[in-house]
């Protein structure tokens, strides 16, 4: 795809204010997905008790929380539990992550993976991760949670597009292979359209959307084969309709420095689940999960100028 530095996602990252973002004393913090409400931006992201190990105990003690800033790039305070524990008849009962929130008619639809710590991987000693969500027709709640998953198997890094007539989903199993679902309502039922979107290598963390009359993806690439780096954000696009997926011009999306508005830096451990917040056609920021080697939190780092997904 040709075209000018002007659609180069990465040549627009701002610093950030230090002290902004959402952090959470005594919690790991990750996977931000950014809304906003009226003047408030509503922030859900997971966390887990820093009594346990970052990342891998997100497996069974992770939950998803809502926290809230007049600014897209914080600070954030915690508001309140959306996705905790609950009955173990349920697919969600005892972990739940990879928030992802969206606004499909008149609700609010939060996306995420759980797991019952029952049912267990095929050929696996691991509990299953399956994707549901949650609804509500006010961002502050109350919020009602299916009772089955929509995605009935292994499933992890849930990403939503809405079209016209149906919802996409993007996610990928415990070996990093992507799959892209279909349904007419976010409720189900999902029918798997493409079954191995990237067979090149592995990628993961997804966030989906629509570019220039062309499907786009930001993600990790896991292991550096992409992008040159491990870890490092991928740009990604199809001309077809999600039949083939190609690199992006600059496929690099995001490195792992993150910078602040006095001039210093940190270069981070992990930089991961990038999600975009759009407004008005206009990509506003993307919002990634920090490691830097001590603590995790959401960081929002403002696009400037914002990407227009209509210009030519």
């Amino acid at each position: 795809m040709n075209g000018d530095s002007k659609t180069v996602l990465k040549d627009r990252i701002q610093p950030v204010p230090l002290n902004s973002g959402f952090k959470m004393d005594g919690f790991w913090v990750w996977g931000g997905s950014v809304i906003k409400v009226d003047s408030t931006y509503h922030m859900f992201a997971s966390r887990w008790p820093k009594t346990h190990k970052f990342p891998f105990d997100y497996f069974h003690s992770s939950e998803i929380v809502r926290a809230t800033s007049t600014s897209l790039t914080g600070p954030y305070k915690f508001q309140e539990v959306i996705i905790g524990e609950r009955d173990s008849i349920f697919w969600d009962s005892n972990m739940a992550h990879n928030p992802t929130i969206h606004k499909i008619g008149d609700k609010y639809v939060l996306f995420y993976i759980g797991s019952d710590f029952t049912t267990m991987r095929p050929g696996s000693d691991k509990f299953l991760r399956r994707v549901g969500y949650a609804t509500a027709s006010d961002i502050e709640g109350p919020w009602s949670r299916s009772n089955k998953p929509i995605i009935d198997k292994e499933s992890n890094n849930p990403a939503v597009l809405v079209e016209p007539g149906k919802i996409m989903i993007l996610y990928r199993d415990d070996k990093l292979r992507v799959d892209l679902a279909e349904s007419e309502s976010f409720s189900g039922s999902y029918k798997i359209v493409n079954e191995n979107v990237w067979p090149e290598s592995k990628i993961e963390d997804f966030y989906f959307f629509r570019m220039r009359n062309q499907y786009h993806i930001i993600c990790e690439d896991n292991e550096g084969s992409v992008t040159g780096h491990v870890r490092w954000g991928a740009h990604f696009y199809s001309q077809d309709g999600m039949n083939k997926l190609e690199k992006y011009k600059d496929v690099i999306a995001y490195d792992h420095t993150l910078k602040y508005n006095n001039g210093s830096e940190i270069q981070c451990v992990r930089r991961e689940r990038p999600q975009l917040f759009i407004e008005n056609n206009q990509i506003k920021s993307i919002i990634t999960a920090i490691y830097d080697g001590k603590s995790s939190w959401c960081q929002p780092v403002e696009l400037f100028p914002s990407m227009n997904l209509n210009n030519k």
